[in-house]
């Protein structure tokens, strides 16, 4: 896997999941940005996704 294709693929990920999360939407009303995005880490299935590409993405470029 290239460079191109992981930002490729983080970029499609973040389009088709995050731009209109409903989760995420509410939980930054709830709890701010910062509540929102630490769900978005520990726990959405789709952060983990962003967060395996941003690893391969780290080693590709090392």
């Amino acid at each position: 896997m290239n460079k191109t294709n992981v930002m490729n693929e983080i970029t499609e990920i973040l389009d088709v999941y995050c731009e209109e999360c409903f989760v995420k939407r509410q939980l930054s009303k709830e709890k701010g940005k910062t509540g929102a995005h630490r769900f978005c880490i520990t726990t959405c299935t789709i952060g983990e996704q962003l967060q395996f590409l941003g690893q391969e993405l780290n080693k590709i470029t090392k």
